[in-house]
């Protein structure tokens, strides 16, 4: 015979599905909050998006705007070819550092035969800043053209009225063309160098210091490979990049409405195979980090600073410390990122590559401390947040 249950525990049965639809409805709704999933940084380890999935945004760099932080980077593919432009240039935004919704590709590449950003180009280390005076967002980006290894060695521009895009692509070109370094000596202007001589000499350093490789480009433009932007206190951005087949850092200055170069710029350390620039500032003290020059593989980071952004720049030696601080704990600097709302505080962004499956690179994100003398440093942590900075 089957039994009828009593009148009680039905009841009590229906109370709780009820409770448990209202508890999915709420966790459904997308008036709720957002989940989080994340709480902390964990450098090197897989790095996922609100929709966890591994976050692809290498090489890439931050713009904070109406409290909102977004991340634009490289969009790996898998494989062999992953490290060319398959799909463009992609976005994530957060308003915690934590946290990363996709917004999907700011700048897609082209599928026009012969565009710069052909499938296929490549793009790298894209950044982003914002131009209070024309309300346009404005990209610029290391591209070489397709199918042509890295001779191009082009800097190239894209701008959006709104911050995730999509982006327009406006240009590509070689930088401060028919154009000196303002402290460039009159006396070397239009020198004479054999250009034949053996690289690593002593010689040849000595024409690179004094600019040999810079007057082969002078006609039509400086190389401009790995690239970073700064904007400062007085709203004027500039323009860093690798150039002179990666031997020499310049420092150039953008336009007014960071759409081009007014032909201002000077070069530091000729010779001293710099990339990877990574630019901020903290008590009126400009800081520039950068790496060697030995391809995917990681080294020992290099920290600069000065006091005014033309110059005189010294070298302060490798901010790491630590195990692993040899090789930048095995990564390489893309971006520094101020905290904000909190004084003081930095976050050493960097990229592990991985070129044979370039899709899996790592984030190394680090918080950057001072030591009793001011300089920055930069220690390993298995996991931090950001309440690091409040001690």
């Amino acid at each position: 015979m089957r039994k009828v249950k009593s009148t009680t525990t039905f009841k009590t049965q229906l109370a709780c599905f009820a409770l448990l639809a209202i508890v999915t409805l709420i966790r459904c709704s997308p008036e709720s909050k957002e989940v989080k999933y994340n709480n902390s940084f964990k450098p090197g380890k897989i790095c996922l998006d609100t929709d966890s999935v591994h976050i692809n945004a290498h090489g890439g760099g931050i713009l904070y705007h109406h409290k909102t932080y977004y991340w634009f980077g490289e969009f790996k593919t898998a494989g062999q070819g992953g490290n060319t432009a398959q799909v463009g240039v992609s976005c994530y935004s957060s308003t915690d550092l934590y946290n990363w919704k996709n917004e999907g590709i700011a700048l897609p590449v082209s599928s026009e035969p012969g565009s710069d950003i052909e499938k296929g180009s490549v793009i790298e280390r894209p950044k982003v800043i914002y131009n209070e005076k024309t309300g346009k967002f404005v990209m610029w980006f290391h591209l070489e053209l397709k199918g042509q290894g890295y001779e191009a060695a082009r800097t190239a521009l894209a701008v959006s009225n709104n911050v995730t895009g999509p982006y327009t692509f406006v240009k590509s070109l070689r930088p401060n063309a028919q154009e000196w370094p303002f402290d460039y000596p009159e006396e070397l202007k239009n020198k004479a160098y054999d250009t034949e001589l053996k690289w690593w000499t002593p010689d040849w350093y000595k024409a690179i210091d004094e600019g040999m490789f810079m007057q082969r480009d002078f006609e039509g433009g400086q190389m401009a490979r790995d690239m970073q932007l700064f904007v400062d206190d007085d709203g004027k951005a500039y323009h860093i990049h690798s150039s002179e087949d990666n031997l020499t850092l310049h420092i150039s200055e953008l336009t007014d409405d960071y759409q081009d170069f007014t032909g201002k710029y000077i070069r530091i350390f000729p010779g001293g195979h710099n990339e990877a620039p990574a630019l901020f500032k903290k008590d009126g003290i400009y800081y520039l980090m950068a790496s060697g020059c030995t391809g995917w593989d990681p080294n020992e980071a290099r920290l600069f600073d000065a006091k005014s952004i033309w110059g005189p720049w010294k070298p302060l030696g490798n901010p790491c410390v630590g195990e692993e601080a040899h090789l930048t704990f095995h990564s390489q600097s893309t971006y520094i990122l101020p905290v904000q709302g909190k004084k003081d505080a930095f976050i050493y962004m960097g990229d592990r590559w991985t070129p044979e499956n370039p899709i899996d690179g790592r984030y190394i994100w680090l918080p950057i401390q001072f030591d009793e003398s001011g300089k920055p440093v930069i220690n390993w942590y298995d996991e931090w947040n950001l309440s690091i900075f409040d001690n």
